[in-house]
């Protein structure tokens, strides 16, 4: 009943099917110019983890802008006239950037010890490097010694000075954000209202359109500051560095890697069906395919305003690949019943390869949208993404190249019969070695799969964002300098909750009583006592002794300061609480305020990691600070928060363990279903899911043997093989049961498979390795991980099909007992 309503619909009006597909397919495009890219730090962390929403509420308390690093190597001496006057003609024109909020150089910083300036003067005027007749080499001198700048503005050689450009704080889109985040909180736990659902849909949109508008802007100014830089180039070497330059560039690599892969993938395919098939016809209707499944998904997306990140910009070339290997078994049928019945019309042709390519293409795209949907147990959102975008993807390829290729075949000639001897015997050889060696066959099998086991155990998670880059780009070379020069690259904060205590009196308390100030003993300056700066003292010097960490932050920064300004002895209660009143707003909003919150007895302390460091164990780091704080601190694991980016990095490096699992698990248990369902025999189920279970088992097992970590990208790989390369299973399988039928001889039918079916999974193989070749392009590390074991794993796939799975069949007789045959014959 089907095939006669598709006969009837497709192939007796071909013309009017292309013509509804085209303006079905022009209705999606229209939408294109809404098809957007997201790079931001978002769509590297997980999904509703509870870090992310404590770092949100961080932010917004202790305040913090985007910025900007420019690391400044000159040719001659840093504190060179020469070089301070092109250090000052950068900074001017940094500061008349519309999207720049401040500048801040060596040359603006206040200058404490060139000469030492007294405790009691910190709040007059303070000097800098551009006040005459500063002295230059105790300027020199402080730039290593004043713990604020140590290894901070300044390298330890004095060759690299930083160059500090804050963005312009967007305080409601920061607003947008935490109210979002409270009403998602909410939402988690079941407690959203009617009218606060309205509300969070409302937020989410708002937000999301203002942090592109935001990320836009920022490109923008990312853009302008390099334009600046490269007229200073000629007087140094100059790098960016920072979040926004980070998100601005892997924009320009997706959108580079979208345009590349694409076009790389169609010349490839190109080429490959032209090989294949010689003829025009075959290598343009599927092209057309392709671009009609492409252009309906871009579409669709824009539409629907979802985003394509660095993970899911490979869905465009994935789709390519996919659509083209459905009309490869489509051609490849086709022929064959052209070459068989050289008396049928075109459309009577087209109808019975339909019928018989329309089930198992559809069981091969149920399982690959089993494959991609599973990793949507992932918490990762661009993987996540990735997943739900190829399955909405593949359903669009299967639709497309069912309906458009056949109505486009209709519009012309029935093709000649191709000559018995042209096709290639590669394929028979494999059935040839099956036969001889099968036994061989399945040993080697089981070795390789327990060294591969052997490798999986091998896995690791830790790996460093840097690595994420060629060598060659500017992010690794500034990421690379900054880590080095400048005191570290990624950002991690200790926040401590202090319990409510009710310390001793002091003698400056009890003298405060007396006068009659104890109406001001909640203000900010009484926070600050000696027990508990000596307290934070020990911590900040555990920290700064770290091997990981670079920089350190805190207000024990400031008290070092002022202890030396005050002839290196320790200030006592009284002299803490006048310091408050006395430094100067521009040094308290520095190093007081981003560090401390009275009111809610919390300290903060700011680091910067070493991400070069290729020993860098995030994960150990921060159990190795907690045990700190918990055993020498005596703090309670409730008052100790470890947050920013390297927490939250590290919590999704260490979820991927987890999401690889779960996919893997959910991708076999779907397949194990489909299989139940089209071959309605559990025995058959267990023997078809061996053959796919070895290549995602050699994938992994050769990651861990060669030391690759897995990444966000590197985790759908199993899942990916393992659903693309079913597809030969089912193909492989559903013509084994329809050619044992002729004469029940297993090894007969393994070689009329071989020199049928075979020939088209050898060719969708080779076509999506191929395919697969092209990420290597890329200049985003994890890409090129992906094409080039994804591209493995689709061989070995095919070895597995060709060879173990036609052993498997022969050996086990799932079908029943064969017939006797003398010979096998080829």
């Amino acid at each position: 009943m089907l095939i006669d309503l598709y006969d009837r619909l497709i192939l007796k009006r071909p013309l009017a099917t292309l013509l509804v597909l085209a303006i079905v397919t022009g209705i999606f495009t229209s939408a294109i110019h809404r098809f957007k890219l997201d790079a931001s730090a978002d769509s590297l962390i997980l999904e509703n983890d509870h870090a992310l929403r404590y770092y949100r509420k961080s932010v917004a308390h202790y305040g913090s802008q985007d910025y900007l690093i420019i690391t400044y190597t000159p040719l001659g001496d840093l504190f060179s006239k020469t070089t301070l006057a092109n250090l000052k003609l950068i900074r001017d024109d940094l500061k008349q950037l519309e999207g720049v909020d401040s500048v801040t150089t060596i040359l603006d910083v206040p200058l404490l010890f060139s000469p030492l300036v007294s405790f009691g003067k910190i709040h007059g005027k303070i000097r800098t490097l551009e006040t005459p007749g500063i002295d230059f080499s105790l300027a020199r001198q402080e730039f290593q010694e004043n713990p604020i700048y140590a290894g901070r503005l300044v390298s330890s050689d004095y060759g690299t000075t930083a160059i500090l450009v804050n963005l312009p704080l967007d305080r409601k889109n920061q607003e947008l954000m935490l109210r979002r985040t409270e009403l998602r909180e909410k939402k988690d736990n079941g407690q959203l209202s009617p009218k606060e659902i309205t509300e969070l849909k409302k937020v989410s949109e708002a937000y999301r359109k203002r942090s592109t508008q935001l990320m836009l802007q920022q490109r923008q100014d990312v853009a302008a500051i390099r334009e600046i830089m490269d007229r200073h180039r000629n007087h140094g070497t100059l790098f960016l560095g920072g979040v926004p330059m980070v998100v601005s560039d892997m924009v320009s690599y997706i959108k580079s890697d979208l345009l590349v892969f694409s076009f790389g993938v169609l010349l490839f395919i190109i080429i490959t069906m032209w090989m294949i098939f010689r003829s025009a016809r075959w290598v343009i209707l599927p092209l057309i395919c392709c671009f009609a499944a492409i252009l309906t998904m871009m579409g669709f997306l824009g539409m629907v305003d979802w985003r394509v990140t660095v993970i899911s910009s490979n869905f465009i070339s994935l789709m390519i690949i996919i659509t083209i290997s459905m009309t490869v078994h489509l051609v490849v049928r086709y022929r064959e019943l052209c070459t068989n019945d050289q008396e049928a019309d075109q459309r009577t042709l087209l109808r019975e390869a339909v019928r018989l390519k329309a089930i198992p293409c559809l069981y091969t795209t149920l399982t690959t949208i089993a494959a991609f949907g599973s990793l949507t147990v992932s918490s990762i959102r661009p993987v996540m993404d990735f997943g739900m975008m190829m399955s909405l993807g593949l359903f669009a390829s299967y639709l497309i190249s069912f309906i458009l290729l056949p109505a486009g075949a209709m519009l012309l000639n029935r093709e000649r019969p191709v000559p018995a001897g042209s096709s290639s015997p590669l394929t028979l050889r494999f059935a040839a070695f099956t036969e001889a060696h099968g036994m061989k066959v399945l040993w080697i099998s089981i070795l390789i799969g327990l060294l591969s086991a052997m490798g999986i155990s091998r896995l690791i998670v830790e790996n460093r964002f840097i690595d994420y880059f060629r060598e060659s780009t500017e992010i690794y070379r500034g990421l690379v300098t900054i880590d080095r020069e400048l005191g570290g690259t990624t950002p991690l904060d200790l926040i401590i909750d202090f319990k409510k205590e009710e310390p001793e009196l002091t003698s400056y308390d009890e003298e405060e009583d007396l006068l009659g100030m104890e109406e001001d003993k909640d203000s900010t300056k009484y926070w600050f006592k000696s027990y508990r700066l000596e307290r934070l003292e020990k911590i900040h010097d555990f920290l700064e002794g770290l091997p990981e960490t670079g920089n350190v932050l805190s207000i024990v920064t400031l008290i070092k300061v002022l202890t030396r300004l005050n002839g290196g002895v320790p200030l006592d209660d009284y002299e803490l609480a006048i310091m408050y009143d006395k430094i100067p707003a521009k040094i308290k909003e520095m190093l007081i305020s981003p560090y401390v919150s009275v009111p809610q007895n919390q300290v903060r302390i700011a680091m910067r990691v070493r991400e070069s460091d290729k020993s860098l164990a995030r994960e150990a780091l921060l159990r190795k600070i907690r045990s700190f704080l918990m055993e020498k601190m005596e703090f309670q694991p409730e008052q100790i928060n470890l947050t920013n980016m390297l927490v939250l990095y590290n919590n999704m490096l260490q979820s991927l363990v987890r999401s690889q699992i779960m996919t893997l698990g959910l991708v076999f248990f779907g397949i194990m279903i489909m299989f139940l369902i089209l071959f309605r025999s559990l025995y058959i189920a267990v023997i078809a899911i061996i053959p796919n279970l070895l290549p995602a088992a050699m994938v992994l097992g050769s990651m861990g043997w060669l030391g690759i970590p897995l990444d966000m990208m590197t985790i759908t790989i199993a899942a990916i093989t393992i659903g693309i390369g079913v597809d030969n299973t089912i193909h492989y399988i559903h013509r084994f049961r329809k050619e044992f039928k002729i004469d029940r001889d297993y090894m007969a039918t393994l070689y009329r498979c071989h020199g049928s079916i075979g020939r088209a999974m050898f060719y969708t193989s080779l076509t999506i390795t191929a395919g697969f070749s092209i990420l290597t392009a890329s200049n985003f590390i994890p890409t090129i991980y992906f094409g080039l074991f994804t591209g493995f794993g689709m061989l070995t796939a095919l070895l597995a099909a060709l060879t173990l799975l036609p052993q498997l069949l022969v050996t086990l007789k799932p079908l029943g007992p064969g017939a006797i045959s003398p010979s096998s014959g080829t």
